[in-house]
């Protein structure tokens, strides 16, 4: 089973303050735990972000964007290719909930841009995929299974970046679940976010072996919104971000509390145990994701960058436990995949 390449979110590459895209590359490069920048390389800076890859030798391989369905199918072929100019290996599509018109998006105007994606992609020679993800069309998370099986039935394998936080985001959040009419479902039972209850739709994704790329970034159920930021729209930001190390006092605006990290930590635990033990496993790229931006970590006085860094050491040391769990488990058992590996 190949390795992952280990990236940083580039919101993520830094400390209380905006660091130079200098200072950015030199950083990622001397904490010793990343293997790529995740980052597109930002208009007019593009022979910038080759040169200080080469420099510090540490590649842009991953990078988003985001996209309105009727209007920027020509901006995305832009961006695939200053993309693939820079190093980049795999473009995530960030597809807003809405069209050009202002209308919800429809299943066949998802699945044509994922097309028009899929076949620029093919001709750059650059991979494309789509995520789940707030203010985008999979918020609503009943509809992600639906639209990766029109695409599959259309020809084309669904690429999948799984951010486990805008799922568990809506976990024990009746606010958050309003946001997309999945309340009713939730609270009958007929749609499951909990990832310690059987169906819940994080298990349904993994096992369709459709994740090419993770991102890591801990929420806690019924998480503190981010008092510290007041959006334009006069809101504080959601809920979308909660530390993954414990704060020092007067760093964070709410009690930190460790079992909160745990839903998150589960859901990373389970994608290495199905990649681990499925051939074939896509998985190619993890990402850090502790950002600056209001509905994340936008006015934290803790520092981003060293966060990032402790989600990358507990990934890396995790990954590693529950591979050799499961290679000592495979020469004790005949069905090593039936296992279950238990890694705290």
């Amino acid at each position: 089973m190949q390795d992952f390449s280990i990236g940083c979110n580039g919101r993520g590459v830094r400390h209380l303050e905006p660091a130079t895209l200098e200072e950015q590359f030199r950083m990622l490069r001397d904490s010793k735990v990343f293997d790529h920048f995740d980052r597109m390389p930002q208009p007019g800076e593009e022979a910038d972000y080759l040169r200080l890859a080469n420099k510090y030798g540490v590649p842009v391989r991953t990078g988003l964007w985001s996209y309105t369905a009727g209007r920027d199918e020509g901006l995305l072929e832009h961006n695939l290719r200053i993309s693939k100019e820079a190093g980049g290996e795999f473009h995530n599509i960030m597809l807003y909930a809405r069209n050009a018109q202002g209308m919800v998006v429809s299943d066949e105007e998802i699945v044509a841009f994922y097309s028009h994606a899929w076949n620029l992609g093919q001709k750059i020679g650059i991979a494309i995929g789509m995520e789940v993800h707030i203010y985008m069309w999979s918020e609503d998370l009943r509809r992600v299974t639906p639209i990766a099986n029109r695409i599959r039935a259309a020809g084309m394998p669904f690429n999948f970046v799984l951010d486990h936080s805008h799922a568990l985001l809506k976990l024990d959040n009746p606010e958050e679940q309003d946001v997309v009419g999945i309340r009713a479902d939730v609270e009958s039972g007929r749609f499951v976010i909990d990832p310690y209850e059987p169906g819940n739709v994080l298990d349904e994704w993994i096992k369709q072996n459709m994740v090419h790329w993770l991102q890591i970034r801990p929420v806690s159920p019924d998480g503190p919104k981010n008092v510290w930021d007041l959006k334009e729209n006069g809101h504080y930001g959601r809920a979308c971000q909660y530390p993954f190390k414990r704060p020092l006092p007067g760093e964070w605006h709410s009690q930190w509390v460790a079992w909160r990290v745990e839903p998150c930590k589960e859901v990373v635990r389970r994608m290495l145990a199905h990649h681990y033990m499925t051939p074939g496993s896509p998985l190619r790229y993890v990402t850090t994701d502790m950002i600056d931006m209001p509905d994340y970590g936008g006015g934290a006085r803790y520092s981003l960058f060293e966060q990032n860094i402790a989600i990358a050491q507990w990934f890396k040391k995790t990954a590693a436990e529950i591979k050799q769990e499961i290679a000592a488990s495979a020469q004790t058992t005949s069905s090593p995949t039936t296992l279950i590996p238990s890694v705290s």
